[in-house]
């Protein structure tokens, strides 16, 4: 259920490693040069999200946190039509370099292909 202040509550984050690895193990996938998204169904009726952005793919705090933020407005942007899922987002080298609406654009071809591959299975 997408929030009507518009944040990012607690409980719409994976918290647990537990529940990174049952994404990561079980989760169906998206890829492209900026963007790696894995998604899980959830018992939940909401969308959680992981992130996964590594200093290797971005050396600089600064190009870190904000490819945090586009994923996390992204999403913020997106719960409704993500719902029911657990979603991790990996980063790859091409996101540092790559413009904000390059990166938002990305997301949003990856959230629309998560909800077919899930509505497919």
């Amino acid at each position: 259920m997408p929030t009507s202040e518009g944040n990012f509550p607690r409980r719409c984050r994976l918290l647990k490693p537990d529940e990174y690895r049952r994404v990561f193990n079980d989760g169906q996938r998206s890829s492209d040069r900026l963007f790696l998204v894995l998604a899980r169904p959830n018992r939940h009726g909401y969308a959680r999200l992981g992130l996964a952005v590594s200093k290797k793919s971005s050396p600089r705090a600064v190009d870190r946190n904000r490819i945090k933020r586009l994923i996390r407005e992204s999403f913020r942007l997106n719960q409704g039509l993500l719902a029911g899922r657990d979603l991790v987002v990996v980063s790859r080298h091409g996101a540092v370099n790559a413009e904000n609406r390059q990166c938002l654009n990305s997301l949003g071809q990856h959230w629309q292909k998560m909800v077919e591959q899930c509505a497919a299975s």
